[in-house]
């Protein structure tokens, strides 16, 4: 028995998803060891076998400085596009191809060296032509000092060039997509954090408005009115329940609000306040997306005309075309206060709070439009106004359904 759960702690280690080990990015030490192809032409060098051996030893030394100057830029793409990298890799072809028509044998590997760090360096729509032209140049000279041998030499420099290219663009692309993917995940957090404290605010500032006048009014009742003042603490205690469900669901992410019970609650809210109100609906079924959309901006304004306005009537109309659902929201108060959460004129300014800021971001993200003021005519309270286009989804069942409600 402690042998079978050793092998299944075991087991289970090997199952665990590991963290992604990248490593160091490549470099031009990765080049580097294929210089061991000029060891031909250094023996020659140093058994004496090269006529000219000082020329020979100066164009070594210049070969071997240039590639390793051009291959450790080729990783850095601002060096890589530079001039002076450029200028270093057509001075590395010179020097190839003098020592290879003044040598041969030998010393017409260097090309395979030069396609190297041409595929190393150069990238994009010019690679196949400076490819096909240094294949043709290196069997040229590789024909003249060295006649058939040439076939090798040209396709040794077509493949270490084509070759190196796609293993280097490949790693490039890599590693680019692997930083696309964090920036990525990092904007999704975030994304996702916005949301929640935006469905928290409008969650929590709803309730306990609405759990606030409640027990203001069951403080009002009790002396004079037990069992009314009981059935106000009853929804204090559904409320407080309803907004445990919401705030899990908002935590998870799937909250879809139905509008028509937000409308319910809104006229219960309504009602605690001593606000009178009335709902007004026509237009076609629409989708769980929009009423979940309008019932934000149905529980924000509900909210703010609770806590702000002193309105003794408000209205609720909602209207649907095939195009775009509007809703409107107007109260009789005297508006918001100063620094309330509703102080901007629009939802589009920057007012004290939170709430009509976040409902327009919302809506604008869904197409649609927030904009929240005071009334058109001195006196007329304070209009919330939320239009929506008409998805697919809420052209289905098209038909016409009127309720008026008054609290």
């Amino acid at each position: 028995m402690p042998r079978a759960s050793r092998t299944r702690r075991v087991t289970c280690r090997t199952d665990a998803t590991l963290p992604e080990r990248l490593g160091p990015p490549p470099s031009g030490f990765a080049l580097l060891p294929w210089l061991l192809m000029g060891m031909g032409a250094f023996s020659n060098l140093f058994q004496g076998r090269t006529p000219n051996p000082l020329i020979g030893s100066v164009g070594l030394f210049v070969f071997n400085s240039l590639y390793i100057y051009v291959t450790f830029r080729a990783f850095v793409k601002e060096k890589r596009e530079a001039r002076s990298t450029r200028v270093a890799l057509v001075l590395l072809g010179v020097v190839t191809c003098s020592l290879a028509i003044g040598y041969g044998g030998s010393w017409l590997l260097f090309f395979p060296l030069l396609g190297l760090a041409t595929g190393a360096v150069v990238r994009g729509r010019w690679l196949g032509r400076a490819c096909f032209a240094l294949s043709v140049l290196a069997g040229v000279v590789a024909g003249v000092r060295d006649g058939w041998g040439a076939v090798n030499v040209a396709y040794g420099t077509f493949l270490s060039t084509m070759v190196t290219a796609a293993i280097l663009s490949l790693s490039e692309a890599v590693r680019e997509l692997r930083a696309a993917r964090k920036e990525l995940a990092r904007r999704a957090v975030e994304k996702e954090r916005l949301r929640f404290s935006r469905d928290l605010h409008d969650l929590l500032g709803h309730t306990l408005s609405v759990i606030v006048v409640k027990s203001e009014a069951a403080r009002r009742l009790a002396p004079r009115d037990l069992d009314a003042a009981l059935l106000q603490v009853r929804d204090i205690e559904s409320v407080g329940r309803q907004a445990l469900t919401e705030i899990r669901e908002a935590v998870t992410g799937y909250r879809e609000g139905s509008l028509t019970a937000e409308l319910d609650r809104a006229q219960s809210a309504l009602t605690a306040a001593g606000v009178r109100s009335s709902v007004r609906m026509s237009g076609p079924p629409l989708s769980p997306q929009t009423e979940a959309l309008l019932g934000w901006v149905v529980r924000e304004a509900v909210t703010n005309v609770v806590r702000h306005s002193g309105a003794a009537h408000c209205t609720i109309s909602l209207t649907g075309t095939k195009e775009r659902v509007r809703l409107v929201i107007t109260d009789d108060g005297t508006g918001p206060v100063p620094g309330s959460e509703s102080g901007s004129k629009s939802g589009s300014e920057s007012g004290g709070g939170t709430g009509l800021k976040g409902l327009t971001e919302r809506l604008a993200t869904a197409g649609g439009s927030l904009q929240a003021g005071p009334g058109a005519r001195a006196g007329a309270g304070f209009v919330v106004r939320a239009e929506l286009p008409v998805g697919s989804g809420d052209l289905a069942g098209w038909g016409v359904a009127e309720d008026d409600a008054t609290g």
